[in-house]
């Protein structure tokens, strides 16, 4: 029996949509979480946020930001149908919305859609099976990016579905920038090639830099720095990809909190010999074992290394150096590419808040006349220009905010819907 069947009386009928404002989910199922945010649009205001983890476990948390207030309940919750019935019983237990038919419709994060996603599209049951076909991409991620639509498909049936890919923003990179120096046929056979992601990110905070200068996307080369635990760059020129540090996998790039980023591939099989472990236990150390824990041998979390530095630890000054150095020669390569560079944006957890890794990088790129004003770089997770006034690159931190991406593609395809 689905939600929609055991709780009708919460329905008013079948969906329609009403006045122009909408309220729409943004959604981002993980393997044993569910992540969401509720906005009015096209306000994008946010009604209420949270995340619900360790869904399946013997315990599971809801933990949900409203007015301010942070509610947190723990108890058992099954699977993710399990997880979307209590979520949506307690937007209406919380008095967020009257009743159901008030959404208008669902966002979904989906990390892979390979060639096939170009835009975010509208939920169907074509769109699912070329979302399976591309598993073996993101076999830890698209799978639980299902789990999430099925549960919602599941709870509210009649309501619109959207699928936002991450990789969809970078399928404008040209040939040279997202083909690999291998066998052709890898490619044609079994697609390897670049796809970049943390599109979505890239793609919000790319536009929000264009606004603030003033300009429109099309007419601006922004670089745009994720840094968090998972770490991406973007070269955006004119409003679209041209280039990414992530590549096949998100392995690949710059070192991260517990990544490599980009080795010698010869690596792998000479310490598979040596140490006497299989590929695959190689590559799950150059995933959850190097970057920042790796090289610095302390934490994976850049303010733990910063910390550390303090106090002399050469490890985890190493471990800040090599990612300062890999940021840079990527920015000084997308400078090539683009022929110039507008401003380049600083995001995600350490992009918001590593105030003195955002110096080192400026320090670093001054030879492109990047010039940063210490005063205002000393600021954290707040939209700000950082850069001094005579920099010739301005210099951002903007807070990303996916959610928000996610809810607006979803929003234009339901008016393409009509």
């Amino acid at each position: 029996m689905t939600y929609y069947n055991k709780y009708d009386t919460i329905f008013n009928g079948i969906h329609t949509k009403g006045s122009n404002n909408m309220k729409i989910i943004a959604v981002n199922a993980g393997s044993s979480s569910l992540k969401f945010q509720l906005l009015e649009m096209p306000s994008e205001l946010v009604l209420i946020s949270g995340i619900i983890e360790r869904i399946g476990q013997e315990v599971s948390d809801m933990k949900i930001k409203l007015n301010g207030k942070k509610l947190i309940e723990s108890l058992p919750i099954k699977d993710h149908s399990i997880a979307v019935e209590l979520l949506l019983k307690k937007l209406i237990e919380l008095k967020v919305v009257d009743n159901l038919n008030e959404i208008d419709g669902v966002g979904h994060r989906v990390v892979h859609g390979g060639e096939l996603f170009t835009d975010s599209v509208v939920i169907t049951e074509e769109v699912i099976k070329a979302i399976e076909d591309v598993s073996d991409l993101a076999p830890l991620h698209n799978p639980a990016n299902l789990t999430g639509i099925f549960a919602f498909q599941n709870a509210l049936p009649h309501i619109l579905g959207v699928a936002v890919f991450d990789t969809a923003f970078h399928q404008t990179m040209d040939e040279d920038a997202y083909l690999y120096g291998v066998p052709y046929e890898w490619y044609e056979n079994y697609g390897v090639r670049k796809y970049g992601f943390h599109g979505t990110s890239h793609k919000f905070v790319s536009l929000k830099a264009a606004e603030l200068l003033g300009k429109k996307p099309e007419d601006v080369n922004i670089v745009v720095l994720h840094i968090g635990n998972g770490a991406s760059l973007c070269a955006v020129k004119g409003g679209k990809s041209v280039d990414t540090s992530m590549g096949f996998t998100p392995l690949a790039g710059i070192l991260m909190g517990t990544r490599s980023g980009d080795i010698d591939p010869a690596i792998v099989e000479y310490i598979s010999k040596k140490e006497n472990k299989t590929v695959k236990e190689v590559i799950s150390e150059l995933n959850k074992k190097s970057g920042y824990i790796g090289v610095s041998k302390n934490s994976s979390d850049s303010r733990d290394l910063w910390t550390a530095t303090h106090g002399g630890d050469r490890q985890s000054i190493k471990a800040i150096k090599k990612q300062v150095k890999m940021i840079c020669d990527y920015v000084a390569a997308y400078y090539v590419t683009m022929g110039g560079i507008d401003a380049i944006c600083f995001t995600a957890g350490v992009g918001e808040n590593a105030i003195f890794t955002r110096q080192l990088i400026a320090n670093r790129l001054a030879p492109l006349g990047v010039k940063l004003d210490i005063e205002r770089n000393y600021i954290r997770g707040t939209e700000a220009l950082i850069s001094a006034d005579d920099s010739k690159i301005k210099l951002y931190l903007l807070p990303t905010n996916e959610e928000v991406m996610i809810a607006r593609d979803t929003l234009r395809l339901s008016k393409s819907q009509g």
